[in-house]
């Protein structure tokens, strides 16, 4: 009988491993939110084979590249238009120009600092792990909780400081091109809260929305 190689006690070979890596990224980039916001960084399998560095990368340069985020901008940026939230951006096209890209600048500070280089540097991984059972109570504050718990490269729960770090940074590079009047260090600071909070309404969103579809289908039969 032969020798059991070390590399296969307690572990996938090396060849296996990054075989599942890849199937998993795969389906993680056909997965979307109405069929059009992307959903790239969510993981719905739990032990999913974590991500090498330039799998973050890639999965943050793809969802920044994905018509769906540059759709979800120019609509963000038209809401904050009508309601003239930064007035020192002005009206009309020129206006909404502005707005639309610091909009952009937005997502990709939080996409590459929060979500690439600061998961790459520390070793956690960018993704949302959905708990897809339970309650709703459970998973709401499980998904709620993302914003500040991840997983670490080693599979381990641990303080998700790339996260929290990741909302600060990009809210303290936002002051390059934000109006005069939204910077500084309140600012910044009411950016990054702001910012959190809208990754735990994400992660809520991801949570359910794979029941909200399937429900959706059946409702169509």
């Amino acid at each position: 009988m032969p020798a059991s190689s070390p590399h296969t006690i307690g572990a996938l070979p090396a060849e296996s491993e990054e075989q599942r890596r890849e199937e998993q990224l795969k389906k993680q980039e056909k997965q979307r939110v109405f069929g059009i916001l992307p959903e790239f960084n969510v993981s719905r399998i739990p032990d999913a084979v974590p991500l090498k560095p330039k799998q973050k990368f890639g999965l943050a340069f793809k969802t920044l590249t994905d018509p769906g985020t540059f759709l979800f901008g120019g609509v963000v940026s038209g809401i904050a238009q009508a309601q003239n939230s930064f007035p020192g951006y002005g009206q009309g096209a020129e206006g909404y120009a502005k707005r639309f890209g610091a909009t952009y600048l937005d997502s990709f500070d939080g996409a590459m600092i929060g979500n690439a280089m600061l998961p790459s540097l520390l070793h956690q991984d960018p993704r949302y792990f959905r708990k897809g059972k339970g309650n709703f109570a459970s998973r709401f504050g499980y998904a709620v909780l993302s914003t500040f718990r991840c997983k670490s490269d080693s599979r381990n729960w641990q303080p998700n400081y790339s996260n929290i770090l990741g909302n600060f940074a990009a809210g303290a590079v936002s002051n390059l091109y934000y109006p005069a009047s939204q910077r500084g260090f309140v600012s910044t600071y009411q950016r990054a809260i702001v910012v959190s909070a809208q990754g735990a309404i994400g992660a809520s969103i991801s949570e359910f929305w794979p029941d909200i579809a399937q429900r959706l289908r059946r409702s169509k039969h």
